[in-house]
């Protein structure tokens, strides 16, 4: 099975630096997203279509699970070590899980996208579902 990195055309990141800067999987131009974790319906230099890729709840739903055990686990070993009051938790975690939520559904969702442009994956239309 050849190597998919070795097949990377040139303009075209990776899929880390993809989704660590919001960038389009075509020419590379910081233009994937259009606010917080909005597409933007094309990249601006280039002319991708991001409105073809289909992210879907994903990165959201794995994100819920993921930092919602993460921020637990430290809110209860800061309660029981330090024993700080309600509202030490309230001015800690408040922040953090609201800025940890919006960088990771951005690079979640942007690290899909790239996935999707890389392996050409599309949506299954009606003549993927007809039988012979």
């Amino acid at each position: 099975m050849p190597d998919l990195q070795s097949k990377q055309s040139e303009g075209q990141p990776g899929l880390v630096p993809a989704a660590l800067f919001g960038l389009c999987p075509q020419c590379g131009a910081r233009s994937l997203f259009a606010g917080a974790a909005k597409f933007a319906p094309g990249c601006s230099a280039c002319g991708q279509d991001f409105s073809r890729f289909n992210v879907g709840d994903g990165p959201a739903a794995f994100l819920t699970m993921v930092l919602g055990a993460v921020v637990l686990g430290l809110a209860l070993w800061v309660e029981f070590t330090f024993h700080p009051p309600v509202w030490v938790h309230v001015v800690l975690w408040v922040p953090l899980t609201a800025g940890a939520t919006l960088w990771g559904l951005r690079v979640g969702k942007a690290a899909l996208l790239a996935a999707e442009f890389k392996r050409h994956a599309a949506a299954a239309g009606a003549q993927d579902l007809k039988q012979d």
